[in-house]
């Protein structure tokens, strides 16, 4: 057994998509001969805290949490914002009006923390990474990211001691959506930074393609070969038993976050326009948003006209979610509206995928997702823009549903490629190619 020091910042009991990848590759690693060491922080600030996710640990996982000082803490100071999970509220939106609150803070944000807000956990990181490497003896190292903060923490290890580091991203770098602003000079430094964690890192492992497109986009000297697309999935094991019956109502579930550019809108007008032509009944539907929303979103649910058909439930633990999931009859996907949309693919549309329910997919036609639900059969996909597309979407399930005549026939064979296992298995490979050629 090999031992892998992963670096990551969100671990349980982080909640929320982010914490999915690392949680199950440290899973299903040791099953592939990987022993891994994970460190991450004792005081994270997470947008979300699932307790129960600390049970998928098992007794020999090895962990290691530090302190990180937090920025976050004097933002709220500053902005007068209450402590406790970060609120959706406080991400800043695409022309959204700030306060000279907000802007003093953007702009802090923008110019002294980079690559991000997380960056001062370098400070207790890099002591402990020392301390791990003459306890445990590294044979290699992963980076989970963002934060790219994690990155730079694995850089500082692989310069150390030489071992072979593979940097994991589940975001783009610099000018992603939610990627502060920078004048020229801050923008220099985070340039430097990402160009080096690149170039110096032994294999990079992406959870999208978009991602690779976009390090090749920027630096097209660096060598294709080292990118590895190892989608995200989801984990069978994780899916609790549900007795199967019918629902009452058309329930449609959408699971995560909501604002900004994320948002129902589109969706809402198109159940509008389907109510009015009398091709859906309120009485007959059931819409349930679990998740955390922005307060443009909440708006938006009190100002429907079916806002009685529409149950808001907030963060709930990973197999709760899941459960919901499993109860309903179709499923709400939304991607970000953003130049970024082709490329996106949310991690929750492969647990979307794994429940085996269709999908409405709200995206790009010729986009990753939409190849994405074409090759699995997952669902149907329509642009925000056409909200006749959606409503045809809508009312073809719907009628599905009343009908009881379900057409929906996933591709099982291609799905059952996408378990969380089998990402750990090619995460592994990629390690032991690396460990072979290294030693």
């Amino acid at each position: 057994m090999k031992n892998l020091l992963i670096i990551a910042y969100y671990f349980p009991p982080s909640g929320g998509p982010g914490v999915q990848r690392v949680l199950k590759h440290v899973k299903y690693l040791p099953e592939f001969g990987w022993q891994p060491i994970v460190l991450t922080v004792s005081n994270g600030q997470f947008p979300a805290v699932d307790e129960s996710l600390l049970s998928q640990l098992t007794e020999s996982t090895i962990v290691v949490r530090t302190h990180i000082y937090e920025p976050y803490d004097l933002y709220r100071i500053f902005t007068g914002r209450k402590k406790g999970a970060i609120d959706v509220n406080v991400i800043k939106k695409e022309n959204q009006k700030l306060s000279f609150k907000d802007k003093v803070a953007e702009f802090i944000r923008a110019t002294f923390f980079i690559p991000d807000a997380r960056t001062a956990w370098r400070i207790t990181a890099n002591k402990a990474i020392k301390r791990i490497q003459k306890q445990y003896k590294i044979d290699a190292v992963y980076s989970s990211s963002p934060p790219y903060t994690c990155s730079l923490i694995a850089r500082k290890f692989k310069r150390l001691y030489n071992v072979p580091w593979i940097a994991g991203f589940r975001d783009p770098w610099r000018g992603f959506l939610t990627a502060p602003k920078r004048w020229f000079l801050p923008d220099m430094f985070d340039i430097r930074m990402e160009r080096s964690v690149f170039t110096e890192a032994d294999a990079i492992e992406c959870a999208w393609e978009g991602i690779i497109k976009d390090a090749l986009g920027k630096y097209p000297l660096l060598k294709k070969d080292k990118f590895e697309h190892v989608p995200n999935g989801f984990d069978s094991s994780d899916f609790p038993k549900v007795e199967k019956k019918d629902n009452e109502k058309f329930t449609i579930t959408y699971s995560g976050s909501m604002y900004g550019r994320r948002n129902p809108a589109s969706f809402f007008e198109a159940i509008e326009i389907l109510i009015k032509d009398g091709e859906l009944k309120t009485e007959e539907l059931h819409l349930r948003f679990v998740g955390r929303f922005g307060a443009e979103v909440e708006e938006m649910f009190r100002n429907a006209s079916f806002r009685d058909s529409i149950e808001i439930i907030s963060y709930i633990p990973h197999s709760e979610s899941i459960k919901l999931l499993l109860q309903s009859d179709a499923l709400l996907l939304v991607v970000d509206e953003a130049k970024e949309s082709e490329e996106i693919v949310p991690g929750k549309v492969y647990e979307y995928i794994g429940v085996m329910k269709p999908i409405i997919a709200i995206a790009p036609n010729e986009s990753a997702i939409a190849k994405l639900m074409l090759e699995t059969r997952s669902g149907k996909v329509a642009h925000q823009s056409d909200v006749a597309g959606i409503a045809d979407i809508i009312k073809e399930y719907y009628e599905q549903w009343k009908n009881k005549n379900w057409t929906y026939s996933p591709d099982l064979e291609l799905i059952k490629t996408y378990e969380r296992k089998e990402a750990a298995k090619k995460l592994a490979q990629i390690l032991d190619n690396l460990t072979v050629n290294s030693g």
